[in-house]
């Protein structure tokens, strides 16, 4: 047990890490605060109601931290963002001279986290615009004023930029991706709700299936791990150029490894697959209030057969987090541009010639190593609706991009914690 709280000891002992968590803890505090501020003019109740019947309404409440939900005045939460990022990180593979600005080291990152920032703005404001005549149509906004539509609108952009500027400021001064710990914090707060309902509800026939609940969900979230953690190391030569050169291959060249991850793509699938998988109800219900007796009845296909619980639904989604799953890495990894790196600093895999034949391996590579992490991603996803359905448990169910996000977190921030305390002992030794 102290093996394991020692690192957490000793970045105490440390002034520098110590004031890091400090500021973490504090900011966290500070937008959980404002996530409790309710924008006026909302029937809260109704909207609560509104997003626990609607998935992906659901979904959006989990990137905005649960604030959504409150409808405050950071309801947006940080959407705007990580779709801004989103559209940069795939206009980068499409645009050499963003592609080129984003080798350029620390400016370049910066001239693309700040063409993020000025993106955020406008996809704040429409998404802000969107919510509001969402909710004016379901009766739960009462105030429908233009000078009350503004006032929501500039309230919930500034509420996003101001979430947004916390969580650089946790990256800069903190611990962690600060982004990420945000949407992390806000998942988390939701749990203990979710517990006290649970144990509300729960009697002696829902224990077993309880008990058995949690232990799958510990088995996904260890599977989760597991592919997130899991590499194809593909071994490279470069030719020895200078005589410093230490990790030799026994003939004179220098060996390194070429990482290909199992879950190259991360979430951003699921959020590509629940978006599209959601348009046939959506579209359902359109159709059904029509008088052409025809598309009524489409209407009430779509609509019976693509709710969560349905099979039809669930194989859509799966397929469709496979194929994003495919199309996301493919976009972000591109086999020739790497071969081709990897031939102008004189560098072979061996047994392949430069070239063609080198990214022709890296692609059949790349195909059957994503297949793991795409068949593991869709089984994530679909796996809490099944559960759910067998079992009747629904109050304990985080979601497959929820427990992604919580784990990947944790882990991300854990290896950033443990950098830092390596970075520590080796400035002590250097002292010494």
């Amino acid at each position: 047990m102290l093996d394991v709280l020692s690192p957490i000891i000793n970045a105490f002992k440390i002034s520098e890490l110590r004031r890091k968590i400090f500021i973490t803890v504090v900011i966290v505090i500070v937008a959980r605060i404002v996530a409790h501020i309710p924008v006026s003019g909302v029937d809260l109740t109704a909207l609560r109601n509104l997003f626990s019947a609607n998935q992906f309404l659901g979904l959006l409440d989990i990137f905005s931290g649960g604030t959504l939900a409150n409808f405050s005045l950071i309801s947006l939460g940080l959407n705007p963002y990580i779709n801004a990022s989103i559209i940069f990180q795939l206009l980068t593979m499409i645009f050499p001279k963003l592609e080129a600005l984003s080798k350029e080291g620390e400016y370049g990152r910066g001239k693309i986290n700040q063409y993020t920032r000025i993106l955020t703005v406008p996809l704040a404001i429409i998404q802000a615009i969107g919510m509001f005549f969402l909710l004016r149509n379901q009766g739960i906004i009462t105030a429908t004023s233009p000078a009350a539509m503004v006032s929501i609108v500039v309230g919930m952009t500034a509420g996003t930029i101001f979430l947004m500027w916390l969580g650089e400021l946790i990256t800069e001064f903190g611990i962690g991706n600060g982004i990420s710990l945000l949407i992390f914090a806000g998942i988390v707060s939701r749990l203990p709700v979710v517990l006290t309902q649970t144990a509300q509800v729960a009697d002696q026939t829902q224990m077993i299936n309880i008990i058995s609940f949690a232990l799958l969900a510990a088995f996904v979230v260890a599977g989760i791990v597991f592919i997130n953690e899991g590499r194809r190391q593909i071994v490279v030569h470069y030719a020895r150029r200078s005589a410093s050169d230490r990790s030799t291959n026994g003939d004179g060249g220098v060996k390194t490894y070429l990482p290909l991850r199992v879950n190259q793509a991360g979430v951003i699938p699921i959020i590509f697959a629940v978006s599209l998988v959601l348009l046939p109800s959506f579209a359902g219900e359109y159709l059904i209030n029509l008088q052409n007796p025809g598309l009524q009845s489409l209407g009430r296909w779509l609509a019976a057969n693509f709710q969560p619980t349905s099979i039809i639904y669930n194989l859509v989604y799966f397929i469709l987090v496979v194929g994003f799953t495919y199309f996301y890495t493919t976009v972000t990894f591109n086999p020739k541009k790497i071969s081709e790196e990897i031939q102008q600093y004189g560098g072979f895999i061996p047994g392949t010639r430069p070239g063609s034949a080198t990214a022709a391996l890296l692609n059949y590579i790349l195909l059957r190593v994503t297949l793991v992490g795409a068949l593991f991603l869709g089984a994530v996803a679909i796996l809490p609706s099944i559960v759910s359905g067998i079992t009747g448990v629904t109050t304990l169910v985080l979601g497959g991009t929820g427990l992604l996000i919580v784990v990947s977190v944790i882990m991300d921030t854990a290896k950033h914690f443990e950098s830092k305390l390596v970075e520590r002992s080796y400035e002590g030794f250097l002292k010494r």
